[in-house]
């Protein structure tokens, strides 16, 4: 992972948009902070495209592209993306499953659930769980003290052992019936509601995470930035960002959102 700084500066000035995790990368400590929330609001007003791709459920999710200044969301790991349109007072939301597939596939979380809570102490059901439409999230130190990282894979050991995809994030090991991801679903929604081909198009965007689920972004955005507190996780990320902040979370934010509209401006001020 190269430094921010080495982000050669007319690359910068042609990404047209930016994805990004949430917790512990637009977040600081569980916490949305105002630096981080304007940084979000200096993207949007500058005409790139903002897009959250998060772990989060549908009910966080509805509020985000509701409130937020974004275009759309991604949520629970890609089993959906949301968009507002306000001129029509819509949420348009499209998922990878129907939802009578939907209330069938929660029921068979339920003993999954149970056998992870009995077999590894510590743990808990996620305080968002009431809020999500398709997959189950386990906690592992949002809401209790931290859990040692054997006692995390063996969460999602138990997920995977049930036929569950698995995926461990910095809060949560989340689990669900499917082999969508995050990457699957942020190119539907590209090319749905932007009429965009990312696949053509990906050097144009990137993409800013902190955690292992975040690997399959990282490896397909050749502008991939990690947040500092990514290199917590050197040994288990499959594929690494491109770039890293010399900052963490929330302020790891802020400062890549700085380097991509300072090069704007200065571009601007070139053409004025």
């Amino acid at each position: 992972m190269k430094p921010l700084s080495e982000f050669p500066p007319e690359q910068r000035a042609a990404i047209r948009g930016v994805f990004f995790d949430v917790d512990d990368t637009l977040t600081s400590f569980g916490r949305l902070t105002g630096r981080a929330y304007t940084a979000m609001e200096r993207l949007h007003d500058a005409g790139l495209l903002v897009v959250p791709v998060t772990g989060r459920p549908a009910g966080w999710c509805d509020h985000i592209a509701r409130m937020w200044p974004v275009d759309a969301v991604v949520g629970e790991n890609g089993a959906f993306w949301f968009r507002y349109d306000p001129a029509m007072r819509n949420m348009i939301r499209r998922f990878v499953d129907d939802a009578a597939t939907r209330a069938q596939l929660r029921q068979r979380l339920v003993p999954v659930c149970d056998r992870i809570l009995a077999e590894v102490p510590g743990c808990a059901l996620a305080s968002d769980q009431r809020f999500r439409e398709t997959d189950l999230a386990i906690d592992y130190c949002e809401d209790v003290p931290r859990l040692r990282p054997a006692a995390v894979e063996r969460i999602a050991a138990l997920m995977r052992e049930a036929g569950l995809t698995a995926q461990v994030g910095s809060n949560h090991v989340n689990g669900w019936y499917g082999t969508y991801d995050r990457l699957a679903m942020t190119r539907a929604l590209m090319k749905e509601a932007f009429a965009t081909e990312l696949d053509s198009a990906r050097g144009a965007y990137l993409y800013v995470g902190d955690s292992p689920n975040d690997a399959p972004m990282f490896g397909y955005f050749p502008c991939a930035v990690g947040v500092a507190n990514v290199r917590e996780f050197a040994a288990t990320i499959a594929t690494p960002p491109a770039y890293v902040t010399d900052a963490p979370a929330g302020e790891g934010f802020v400062e890549l959102v700085d380097a991509l509209l300072s090069v704007k401006r200065v571009r601007h001020d070139d053409e004025l």
